[in-house]
């Protein structure tokens, strides 16, 4: 099939620009057009003409969350217009259509797009409803084998969901090919659909929110509360149920569903289905979500004594915006204590009080549900589940959350409510195996409606799922961490700790892992989780008790494993690789940089962020700092503005919003690191990287050259720091953390520029780290965050 190089993008609207922008940080070069403005039609500069184009693709580049990894990628993207430029796709390899809603607009545009289309080139719809056998009518036959519905998921950085929908003419090849480039290319989890209305997530998606509503009015709930039982009660986003309906757009939720009932005259549960009074109201006085200020949220503009923003709920019964009630419900407080969402929602399920029946009711009709919905929407089952989790964010898909239950409890449930699954659902309730995935031979397998059989789940192979090794007893555990045999010789160390904090476990897990992997054979390690963190970084509990308890040995000891524990990831025999995702915080941040290696996925978030509670980076990143600044200095260089750039993104706490950034940042290097779209590969994508390297790897020696800049360093250092603090941009105590990060990046009260080596420059700031612990305004720091979860500065 034909690579992919160039890609047009019809329609510059929220999805169109959004889209745009997410190809060009997956490296391609982007063509994105629109309509010519009306009053521009005589008007020959480009500006004028290519109006609606540039001002769409501005603003969704300055939206938050960033659509970019980074905003020079904004230079991989031309504008244009369909009047003036539409002939440029004869030298795209891929169009993509994401124009209105409207089955006779698309069709004239298509039309257009085929006299310019270079054969055998692709074309898509972003459609998320029109039926994608009626987009291709009057096309040629080329057009349709290489027309195919390429559904993202808004916005489509984040949500990695990649609906594909082939036409009734789309070549084999062609599917395939998508299959396989969303995912590597894109970094989708692309899911194959029929050709269904709203195809899998959103029909599945919208009936479970639509039946929330409903739900919450009739067991006389506030939203609030629900959205913390349906958000984080369920192990789904904090967004919950009704902040998703603001989030969406209320407007679209009622337009998404309304579709779906008008073409699918056979979903009887659908039918059934009908939005709460309380919908008419909202849209009747068009507070629509986020998008007009409020919706079931409504911001007040004031902020509490914290600082944060005070923001009101809407009463369902009374219509009006009010501050949310404190629940009292045991559901609440009890999916509060319970900590793995394995423990949490079959104990909700089990309860009896309002918030306990929502969920109760709403998983049994969400089961009910998806059971019929097969085989109209998809084949099977997995399918289904990994479009609710990629493009709807939550942690378990429908069948994944009735294995939770257990099936044949939910059964005599359904009876209570007069629910009545698919017939295959009741049959393999009487099998010997009733659940509909197991695990076999560290494989995942669902079950086929059709024979009620299991087969493999398909592709796992190019994935390292840590879950499935679980029946395999481990090479080492501990409280903290699990080390597995992941295949062909290497082993993978997975932190198992809250929050994946680094704390005594991980520290010793860490040393002991190198250790078995150097004395027992093992070709190399990989550091790596599939948890939604890498690690927030080191356990600040634990720092701030010894602090607070003046237990300075203690403490010594523990920063100086913590530094011996990086430095054996860079000086072990064997290669050490680090595969990460979401938060790489401080002490993780530390940990990579040391590493052979780090396989970072797109989306992740990596800094050294420990001038937030009042410290230094003390695990080996002040040195390594010290250590790459010495290594980009290059002859006839000036050096200062070096020393400053790096200075000032340790002094400030900078974090990296995406891979891209890190490496613009010097958390990641070119010459060692890469980013890895997909994240869910980034574990075996570092399996092939210590691989790699173990074929010729030497143990490095430890670095004796490192150049410091003394005196004349600290001086300009100092020099600028003290300016900002006479500007009161920073406190006397950001000055003095300041002047720590300064002395050991510049090795101290030197006289001049000499070379060090790592260890002189490691004392440095072991010292700097715990000389500030002693300090009461970074004790402040540390209660404050461990409290409030956000910094202090004093």
């Amino acid at each position: 099939m034909n690579r992919i190089k160039k890609i047009a993008v019809l329609g510059s609207g929220v999805m169109g620009s959004a889209l745009a922008c997410h190809f060009a940080n997956c490296g391609f070069e982007v063509l994105l057009l629109d309509l010519l403005p009306k009053e521009a039609e005589g008007n020959k500069r480009p500006s004028a003409r290519n109006k609606l184009a540039d001002e769409a693709l501005s603003k969704s580049v300055k939206s938050r969350p960033a659509p970019l990894y980074v905003k020079s990628l904004q230079s991989h993207i031309q504008t244009g217009n369909f009047t003036d430029d539409l002939e440029k796709i004869a030298d795209c390899d891929w169009v993509v259509e994401a124009i209105i809603e409207d089955l006779k607009i698309k069709q004239g545009l298509f039309e257009k797009v085929e006299k310019h289309r270079k054969k055998g080139s692709y074309i898509s719809t972003n459609t998320s409803g029109i039926p994608i056998s009626m987009l291709t009518k009057g096309r040629s036959e080329d057009f349709q084998q290489h027309f195919i519905g390429t559904h993202f998921f808004n916005p489509p950085r984040y949500l990695r969901l990649l609906e594909i929908i082939p036409g009734p003419s789309t070549k084999s090849e062609v599917t395939d090919f998508f299959m396989h480039f969303g995912d590597r290319f894109l970094g989708k989890q692309t899911v194959l659909c029929k050709d269904s209305p709203a195809f899998i997530a959103n029909r599945v998606g919208v009936f479970a929110m639509t039946d929330i509503f409903r739900l919450t009015a009739e067991l006389g709930l506030d939203i609030s509360t629900v959205d913390k039982l349906t958000g984080p009660g369920l192990a789904r986003p904090k967004t919950g149920t009704f902040r998703l309906g603001d989030l969406v757009g209320l407007d679209v939720a009622v337009k998404v569903l309304k579709g779906m009932r008008d073409n699918c005259p056979e979903d009887e549960m659908l039918k059934g289905l009908e939005m709460p009074d309380f919908m008419d109201f909202l849209l009747d006085k068009g507070h629509l979500g986020n998008k007009t200020g409020q919706g079931f949220y409504k911001k007040t503009g004031d902020r509490d004594e914290k600082g944060k923003s005070i923001i009101h709920a809407l009463d369902l019964k009374t219509l009006e915006y009010g501050p949310s009630p404190k629940a009292r419900l045991e559901s609440l407080s009890k999916s509060k204590e319970l900590e793995t969402p394995h423990q949490r929602i079959p104990a909700l399920f089990e309860m009896e009080d309002e918030g306990a029946q929502l969920i109760r009711k709403s998983l049994l009709r969400l089961f009910a549900y998806v059971s019929h919905r097969i085989p109209e929407i998809s084949d099977d089952i997995y399918s289904i589940d990994e479009a609710m989790k990629a493009g709807f964010a939550w942690s378990y898909g429908p069948f994944e959350y009735w294995d939770m239950i257990g099936l044949k409890k939910s059964l005599e449930a359904m009876k209570e409510e007069n629910l009545q699954p698919a017939d295959w659902v009741l049959q393999l309730a009487e099998s010997a195996e009733p659940t509909f995935y197991k695990q076999d031979k560290g494989k995942r397998h669902y079950i086929q409606p059709g024979d009620l059989k299991y087969a493999e789940i398909p592709g796992q192979d190019d994935f390292v799922i840590l879950d499935n090794l679980r029946e395999k007893a481990p090479i080492f555990k501990n409280d903290e961490v699990t080390l597995h045999d992941i295949g062909d010789g290497v082993l993978c160390l997975e932190f198992r700790s809250k929050s994946n904090a680094i704390g005594e476990g991980i520290l010793n897990g860490l040393l002991e892992s190198i250790r078995i992997a150097e004395e027992d054979g093992w070709k190399g390690l990989v550091i790596g989780n599939n948890a939604d963190n890498f690690t927030v970084g080191a356990n600040l509990m634990l720092i701030g008790m010894m602090a607070f308890q003046q237990q300075w040995d203690e403490l010594h000891f523990a920063v100086r494993t913590f530094q011996e524990a990086t430095m054996r990831c860079r000086y072990s025999s064997i290669p050490v690789v680090a595969a990460t995702q979401g938060f790489t915080f401080g002490g993780g941040c530390e940990m990579i940089m040391h590493c052979d290696a780090t396989v970072a996925a797109a989306e992740s978030y990596i800094g050294l962020v420990e001038v937030g509670v009042g410290l230094i980076p003390g695990g080996g990143g002040t040195k390594e700092f010290a250590l790459r600044i010495s290594d980009s200095f290059h002859e006839g260089d000036v050096q200062m503005p070096t020393l400053i750039k790096n200075f000032k993104t340790l002094a400030m706490g900078e974090v990296a919003t995406s891979a891209d950034e890190a490496f613009e940042k010097g958390y990641l290097l070119r010459n060692k690191d890469r980013r890895e779209l997909n994240v869910k590969r980034n574990i075996s994508e570092a399996k092939k990287e210590v691989l790699r390297l173990a074929e010729t790897y030497v143990q490095p020696r430890l670095r004796k050259d490192i150049e410091v800049l003394g005196r004349a360093g600290l001086a300009t250092l100092y020099t600028a720091t003290n300016e900002i603090y006479k500007g009161r941009f920073a406190s006397e105590h950001d000055l003095k953390i300041a002047h720590k990060i300064a002395w050991v990046l510049c090795g101290g009260d030197l006289t001049g520029s000499q070379k060090v080596d790592e260890n002189y420059l490691i004392d440095l700031e072991r010292e700097a780290f715990l000389s500030l612990c002693g300090e009461q305004k970074t004790m402040e720091r540390i209660q404050y965050m461990l409290e409030n979860r956000k910094p202090l500065r004093n």
